[in-house]
């Protein structure tokens, strides 16, 4: 049955209007229960995180933007991923010279007007540059503009962890971040699909929607750094110099060596990094070459699965609340090669059927499911997952040496991953990608059976003396 644009618009509208009330309602009553500090932290938190959401949901065409109206090559769509990522390989130096700053608010600020102010020279490039060949200048700005906006991620995402970990209590840690995380879902989810349709309409739209992302931006971080920092924890040897970077590594080292649970999830990661990284261009490709969608349609594809996960989160922020780490990320591991498998299954049954204008794909549709549970698992996972782990005063650095290896990874896996595709075709991507993830769940069970957490959810300092029934986490 056909159905009205503007009418599917406004009830995308009054459907995003009473899930953010209803969020923020439960927020609400759950915070009369916690202490007013925590409440505090919370609604800046809140604020941060739907800022954020909309951010997200425009920069999730990012790279079919580049692709279909800028006529970006493949290779340069993988560039583009890579840049978002790389730059976390930085993430552990940069924690480094957090702990030496003495005014950590005025340093993230600086970050955002220093990072996001570059997307404004977007509302000056032509409408023709799909024209121009994938070698224009143009091109070239717009991957060193978003180069420049992903280098506030090294320090933005272990300055989150670090802040809530100091303004959260144990019990509510992931309670709380899932009701901000479920208001950063549903922003995305409604900023996604007016995006997607506004393209269709406008394929050069960005050009003047990108700068608005920097405003945007700026104002989130500004709400970021209203949640209160403690200072206390600046070492004696404040001056940054090159002993940052021997400092840096050696705490690296320190952590994989008695903390064998946290290195075992940490090659988990990396192996979960092999897999999305190495497909996540591809899929962008897939959606243009292999089933030719329209941007609406991509957008449904890419966000549709925020819908579901948004009811998921606060069910799922309590789960990890009360299980181990390792074995909750298998959930996200299994989920997300569900996902990937969706798409060479669609091309051994490409059967579809329209909704206004929507080319809905029957294994597609099955994917976006599974998508779904690896979004709202792997939402909390990778962002706090790796303060289980630690104890508070702890919790930048194991974020920090998680953000770094996911660069470390970003280095080679996003153009790896084009050039699979290239050489051997979407279905063997795929697969291989499945694989990883696979061997991953084979590590995660294996690491939980024989190095169990202590009752505070993290690990003694030698790992391997811990009694392996301590804990039933």
């Amino acid at each position: 049955m056909m159905v009205n644009t503007s009418s599917y618009i406004n009830n995308i509208k009054n459907c995003h209007s009473q899930l953010i009330k209803l969020i923020f309602d439960i927020s609400m009553n759950f915070l009369k229960n916690i202490h007013r500090d925590e409440r505090t932290t919370f609604l800046f938190h809140f604020t941060y995180s739907f800022l954020e959401g909309i951010i997200s949901g425009i920069l999730v065409l990012n790279g079919f933007v580049f692709l279909k109206s800028l006529q970006g090559s493949p290779y340069q769509v993988g560039i583009l991923f890579q840049f978002s990522m790389v730059v976390l390989i930085a993430a552990i130096f940069i924690n480094e010279i957090v702990h030496r700053v003495k005014n950590k608010k005025r340093l993230l600020r600086s970050t955002a007007i220093f990072t996001r102010t570059p997307l404004l020279m977007l509302i000056f490039f032509p409408r023709h540059i799909g024209d121009m060949g994938a070698d224009s200048i143009y091109h070239y700005l717009f991957l060193l503009v978003f180069l420049i906006y992903y280098l506030a991620s090294p320090l933005i995402f272990p300055s989150i962890n670090i802040l809530l970990k100091q303004n959260y209590a144990s019990g509510n840690f992931g309670k709380l971040y899932s009701y901000a995380a479920s208001a950063k879902k549903i922003a995305t989810l409604v900023s996604t699909f007016l995006f997607g349709m506004l393209l269709d309409k406008d394929p050069y739209a960005f050009i003047y929607i990108y700068p608005l992302v920097a405003i945007l931006g700026i104002v989130s971080i500004y709400m970021l750094t209203s949640i209160s920092f403690d200072q206390a924890d600046i070492p004696e040897d404040s001056k940054i110099s090159k002993r940052i970077f021997s400092s840096a590594l050696k705490r690296v080292k320190e952590i994989f060596m008695t903390n064998k649970p946290y290195l075992h999830y940490q090659i988990g990661f990396m192996l979960y990094g092999l897999a999305f990284m190495g497909t996540n261009a591809v899929i962008t490709i897939f959606y243009d070459r292999a089933v030719g969608l329209n941007y609406s349609s991509v957008a449904f594809y890419k966000n549709f699965y925020n819908l579901i996960a948004i009811f998921l989160l606060p069910v799922i922020g309590r789960m990890l609340t009360n299980t181990d780490p390792r074995k909750f990320v298998t959930l996200t591991y299994g989920s997300l090669a569900m996902y990937l498998l969706s798409f060479p299954m669609t091309l051994a049954f490409p059967y579809y059927f329209e909704v206004i204008g929507l080319q809905i794909y029957y294994l597609l549709l099955a994917g976006v499911i599974f998508n779904s549970f690896f979004i709202s698992t792997m939402a909390i996972s990778w962002s706090i997952g790796s303060a289980y782990f630690c104890n508070r005063s702890e919790a930048g650095d194991y974020q920090s040496i998680h953000l770094s290896l996911t660069g470390v990874r970003a280095m080679f896996m996003p153009l790896a991953g084009i050039f699979i595709y290239d050489m051997a075709g979407f279905s063997f991507t795929f697969i291989l990608g499945a694989s990883f993830l696979l061997t991953g769940i084979f590590i995660m069970f294996w690491s939980y059976k024989k190095y169990r957490l202590n009752n505070e959810g993290a690990p003694k300092t030698n790992s391997e003396n811990i009694p392996p029934h301590s804990s039933n986490k």
